[in-house]
């Protein structure tokens, strides 16, 4: 009887059965080393998505973004439009307000011309206002240290000698803030200056022109009687044409000898466009734009 071959089957497969157990244990122990390093991994790259998620936003909706855009915008603009756009900030006076507001300095008076100044913009009278005070003594110290000076020095030394009055040579020659200049015609044409604060509406100054002759007063009461249209009557039909705000207004003739109001008009891109009106029917005749 052959008894003895079942225990070597039994023991063979019982070894078979160790080494198959060993391998699936290793198999098993590096499945879970390889577990531990991929958790370990995708842990770490978690971690970085979430800080790079968290800073993309920030990156993106930053304050600055806007205030970034403004100064990308402004330094885009040219000179010129930069400083109509300082000058209309800084006006709180509408052109309409300035013209009631010069009209009413002069009787009888009508506006003829009104322009929107900065600081340190003059015209011929504020030019010779800025000359005066160094026009009070000469170079050659006609003025003697105590202060008097003989009759020949004192009229050399006098506001008067530069063409202005002692009131024109006592005004401020630099304005600190922005200035409507009104030229404002008398009944019988005499034309007069008026400087109002664009802030605050206040008349600053008011003078005669005393350079007139009577043919240029004879000349501007002429036009003042033909212009049927009012300062804002023109600025309305000119801004009809051209949206923006009215900076400028002249009455004049112009190549055609045609009467028009000349209306200067600052659009949202800081362009300024002269519309001219026929100062007769109030009819656009003309239009150019200074893109500069």
């Amino acid at each position: 009887m052959t008894c003895d071959s079942p225990p070597e089957n039994t023991g063979f497969l019982r070894t078979r059965r160790l080494r198959a157990t060993g391998a699936a244990g290793i198999l098993l122990a590096a499945a879970l080393l390889t577990g531990c390093g991929q958790d370990s991994g995708d842990t770490s790259t978690g971690t970085a998505t979430s800080e790079a998620a968290r800073a993309v936003p920030e990156r993106t909706t930053t304050p600055s973004y806007s205030a970034s855009k403004s100064a990308s915008a402004t330094a885009a603009m040219t000179q010129d439009q930069k400083d109509r756009k300082k000058l209309l900030d800084s006006t709180k006076i509408t052109f309409d307000k300035a013209v009631t507001t010069a009209e009413g300095a002069v009787s009888g008076g009508k506006v003829v011309d009104l322009d929107l100044r900065g600081p340190g913009k003059s015209d011929d009278d504020t030019d010779r206002e800025s000359a005066s005070p160094s026009a009070s003594a000469s170079p050659s110290g006609t003025a003697s240290p105590s202060g008097t000076a003989s009759p020949s020095g004192s009229a050399s030394a006098s506001p008067t000698s530069t063409g202005a009055s002692p009131s024109d040579a006592s005004a401020s020659p630099a304005a600190t803030g922005p200035e409507w200049v009104a030229t404002v015609a008398a009944t019988d044409g005499t034309e007069h200056t008026v400087r109002i604060d664009a802030v605050s509406g206040k008349v600053v100054k008011s003078t005669e022109d005393t350079g007139q002759d009577a043919e240029d007063k004879s000349r501007t009461a002429g036009w003042v009687a033909k212009a049927k249209q009012t300062p804002q009557q023109a600025a309305k039909a000119a801004t009809d044409k051209k949206k923006g705000t009215v900076t400028s207004l002249e009455l004049d003739e112009n190549d055609k000898n045609v009467l028009v109001w000349s209306v200067d008009v600052v659009d949202k891109s800081w362009n300024e466009t002269t519309v001219d009106v026929d100062a007769a029917t109030g009819s656009v005749t003309a239009e150019e734009t200074d893109t500069d």
